[in-house]
């Protein structure tokens, strides 16, 4: 999954990004709403958790313009402002959740895997495919009912490849839905990810190359 916080509280956003990341996400930071449209025009995200009181351009208007672009992405909405008036009006502009401050990371958490999930074809909660199971809440992956212990980056890429439901998952498509935007895109990283994975899930190879196209399961 692809998340961008945006945040003026740079310590805040700097901490919800590596909790986060700990839960195998690729997300990306600004603190501030004028960089957060230029990097929804940039790139696709699944969701977007967004402050709605921001410098240089109000959250509201950041809002307005990821409707605007009529991309899949989901926002949720911070806000320090309890007020149930100012919940509906982070709705009505667009907003698809609201979590008011100070939140439980937990719940924010769930929250944001929740509208991933809306962000994309809809899919069960626990993927399943070639004798493998994998549980994005739980952060567990079986095959064959054992256990496979996976590195956050391993397991956000068979993640993307089992979302894949059998179609080629191309290296790019790997790149932009597990690594942030300061990843080199000329790195092996990609290679070198599925290669330990596939050492990871053991015989036979669940994981195949498809030759200048990309991997799928």
């Amino acid at each position: 999954m692809r998340v961008l916080v945006v945040e003026d509280e740079q310590l805040l956003a700097d901490t919800v990004a590596t909790g986060l990341r700990r839960q195998a996400m690729a997300v990306d930071v600004v603190y501030d709403g004028a960089a957060a449209t230029e990097r929804v025009d940039l790139n696709d995200y699944d969701v977007v958790v967004l402050d709605r009181d921001l410098p240089l351009l109000h959250g509201d208007d950041v809002c307005r313009h990821i409707v605007a672009t009529g991309k899949p992405t989901r926002v949720l909405m911070l806000t320090a402002a309890g007020d149930i008036s100012d919940r509906v009006e982070g709705l009505e502009l667009g907003a698809d959740d609201y979590l008011p401050k100070p939140f439980a990371f937990t719940e924010l958490t769930a929250r944001v895997r929740a509208l991933g999930r809306r962000a994309t074809a809809p899919l069960p909660p626990v993927l399943e495919r070639a004798g493998l199971r994998l549980d994005p809440n739980r952060r567990e992956v079986f095959r064959d009912e054992r256990q496979v212990h996976l590195a956050p980056k391993e397991f956000a890429v068979l993640e993307v490849l089992m979302r894949g439901a059998g179609g080629v998952v191309s290296a790019e498509q790997l790149l932009e839905k597990a690594w942030d935007e300061n990843t080199d895109p000329f790195t092996n990283v990609v290679r070198v990810t599925v290669m330990t994975l596939r050492r990871k899930l053991g015989d036979p190879p669940v994981i195949t190359t498809v030759p200048g196209a990309g991997y799928r399961i």
